[in-house]
């Protein structure tokens, strides 16, 4: 028996020829719509470590307060000692630490979470967590954070870095710059700690230049205070 598909006889060569040049240009837009759309993707990712740039970063994590609210949870990272990293074993080493950073708050977070590489070795998260649960991943995330990064040659790098958390339940805000202005003076409490600090309301008060602590490095060229 014969398998092949015949079309109705109404349907004739030239109604055939007639479709298939329409159908072409669809199929070149769609291609087009394809490549725009990866463009587009890599303008908001960050090349290096393939987390969010800070503008589609700031988007997510907004848009994540608004809707989920206090169960939500806004991180500030910075990675300890990068320049003594990058002094000692070379760029492309401490390339390799920021990649290896961003593959473990990627894996930390999971895939809802608004995670974002602000610049040089900054990182911010903006996932949910439960208030019964925080202390717990936090402690996870650290020990993550802290494990060697195992260069192409076979070098092992040891790293560290610094966590500050804000949590809208405890600042009474879902403002991500007050969050984030609570979670970088946290940080900074407990800097080289080797633990994560949770800001307590009196952090929300912190001076900050765009949302940063003020005479955190980089903030003074940023120019309007949040």
């Amino acid at each position: 028996m014969n398998a092949a598909v015949r079309l109705p006889g109404r349907f004739s060569r030239h109604a055939l020829l007639i479709a298939t040049a329409a159908a072409v240009p669809l199929t070149g837009w769609a291609a087009h719509a394809l490549t725009l759309h990866k463009r587009l993707a890599a303008t908001c990712k960050d090349p290096l470590t393939g987390l969010l740039r800070r503008d589609a970063y700031t988007a997510h994590a907004r848009r994540l307060l608004t809707r989920h609210g206090d169960k939500m949870t806004v991180l500030m990272v910075d990675a300890d000692h990068f320049k003594q990293i990058n002094d000692s074993l070379g760029h492309a080493a401490g390339d390799a630490v920021l990649a290896a950073f961003g593959a473990r708050l990627t894996a930390w977070a999971g895939p809802r979470a608004a995670v974002g590489r602000l610049g040089g070795d900054e990182f911010a998260v903006v996932l949910g967590l439960a208030p019964a649960r925080r202390a717990q991943r936090l402690e996870q995330l650290v020990r993550m954070l802290h494990t060697p990064v195992v260069l192409d040659d076979g070098r092992t790098v040891d790293v560290a870095a610094s966590v500050g958390a804000a949590a809208p339940d405890v600042l009474g805000t879902r403002d991500l710059t007050a969050l984030q202005r609570a979670a970088d003076a946290a940080l900074y409490a407990g800097k080289h700690s080797g633990r994560a600090v949770v800001a307590t309301a009196a952090r929300a008060t912190t001076p900050s230049i765009n949302g940063r602590r003020v005479g955190r490095p980089g903030t003074a060229v940023w120019g309007r205070a949040a």
